[in-house]
């Protein structure tokens, strides 16, 4: 029987043995645990709460694996995978963001026939898959000598990644520098609309401001691969390794190109979401040592119906858990998607010396970094104005220089064909592609 033939049969045996019922394609269902509105495609269970999904009497009962574990279907072979492999039993194929989160599927004709109490919410918010929960314990905190050792997330224990870039290699890692510059960016793991050419638009934005720290948000392991074969990758020693990269759906991401003391990492023990606080303690040339670290806050997930899945206790009690392991330090540099709302989760923890950038340098400025009306790549979504992003210091050794919004342009000759909904027709929407759905942030320091 030849090889092909006989990798058909073994994914048609598989596959007929699972007997797969769902709601209707055509229209998103809400969860009856945690009334969390998943997309047509999530079709076994609630993507949030892992909860089996409920058919009516009438319809055939619902048979799902034996294991009873999440899957994902290969995009090459359809073969049903649990989500602790991250590539294909059958055909070695690598999982993709868009198995684990049906982002074409979360349209807003799933929510347009619900009744928002508030315009500000929406289907913009997802994580990709809910991670496990697990008490925080003192050894999440993993210093990284010389950046070499990492935290095996698979297996829980610490290993050592030859693949880790440690050593700085930029020409000016041996001058006394007279600025610095910090970028930290979400660049939105949505990986059907131009990956490759809106991560090559980031890497542009990295070579024309060639920032000496980068804080990048929302990585896959395919956009970390696009990064790691980008000629810019070189100058920059990075906090994850390849092998760590490839065992995660997503994650945040610190490049810097001076020399690095250490990496660490600390997952938050609330998150569902698989959030934790990274780390680098690096040395500037010439200069006094400083911290730098960026989060991804907890991000809000409103569905009906009561829309209130908000999650804004566990992000202030992120926030306030980053700042106190940060807050020893007194050059300190935090960025990040903070999912941060004012109206909702108060001020900002931050204590005495600290400082929010974009207030201090841009008072009286909105500084929303998730725009749908300035981002033209967003018309047609729910409206969601906010400053998400931001950046928090505490510098006694350096000043605060500028700041400013980066990727705001539209990469040209580049467009995508979006469907709306409007009253029950469908509607075709051409419009322009930017380099991510969220604004970067780019900070200057200056020694005092």
């Amino acid at each position: 029987m030849s090889t092909t033939r006989f990798l058909r049969l073994r994914i048609f045996t598989r596959i007929t043995t699972l007997a797969m019922s769902s709601p209707s394609p055509s229209s998103s269902w809400s969860c009856n645990q945690c009334t969390f509105l998943n997309s047509p495609s999530q079709k076994l269970q609630c993507m949030i709460c892992l909860a089996p999904v409920s058919i009516p009497s009438s319809s055939p009962p619902l048979s799902i694996s034996s294991n009873d574990e999440p899957q994902w279907a290969c995009k090459a072979c359809t073969f049903l995978n649990t989500y602790k492999k991250s590539v294909c039993d059958v055909c070695g194929t690598r999982s993709s963001t868009s198995s684990l989160l049906g982002l074409d599927d979360l349209t807003d004709s799933g929510l347009e026939s619900s009744k928002n109490p508030d315009s500000s919410v929406g289907s913009v918010f997802f994580p990709l898959r809910r991670c496990s929960k697990r008490k925080a314990m003192d050894d999440d905190v993993v210093e990284v000598a010389g950046g070499s050792v990492i935290r095996s997330e698979s297996l829980g224990e610490m290993k050592k990644h030859k693949e880790i870039e440690t050593k700085g290699v930029a020409s000016d890692s041996g001058t006394s520098l007279s600025c610095l510059k910090i970028l930290s960016y979400n660049v939105w793991f949505r990986e059907d609309l131009e990956l490759n050419l809106r991560m090559r638009a980031i890497g542009n934005l990295v070579q024309l401001h060639s920032p000496h720290f980068i804080c990048f948000q929302e990585v896959t392991p395919e956009i970390y691969d696009i990064f790691r074969k980008s000629n810019w990758w070189k100058a920059y020693s990075c906090s994850v390794s390849i092998d760590v990269a490839h065992s995660r759906a997503y994650f945040c991401m610190l490049l810097s190109k001076v020399g690095v003391k250490s990496f660490s990492c600390k997952s938050f023990g609330n998150s569902m979401m698989g959030r934790e606080l990274s780390m680098a303690e690096v040395e500037v040339p010439g200069r006094k040592p400083l911290v730098f670290a960026t989060s991804h806050l907890e991000s809000p997930c409103p569905s009906p119906p009561k829309w209130d899945q908000m999650f804004s206790k566990e992000r202030v009690e992120q926030a306030n858990e980053a700042i106190e392991t940060l807050r020893a330090n007194t050059n300190v540099i935090f960025g990040g998607d903070m999912n941060w709302d004012d109206k909702l989760d108060g001020k900002f923890p931050l204590p005495d010396k600290w400082v929010d950038v974009w207030e201090v340098l841009k008072p009286g400025d909105s500084g929303f970094t998730y725009d749908t009306k300035a981002n033209p790549m967003l018309t047609g979504n729910r409206s969601l104005r906010k400053r998400l992003d931001r950046i928090f210091c505490r510098l006694d050794d350096y000043k605060l220089g500028g700041i400013e919004m980066v990727g705001k342009e539209a990469i040209p000759g580049l467009s995508y064909v979006k469907e709306k909904k409007v009253r029950g027709e469908t509607k075709k929407l051409e419009l322009p592609v930017l380099p991510s759905d969220h604004f970067g942030l780019l900070l200057t320091l200056s020694p005092k």
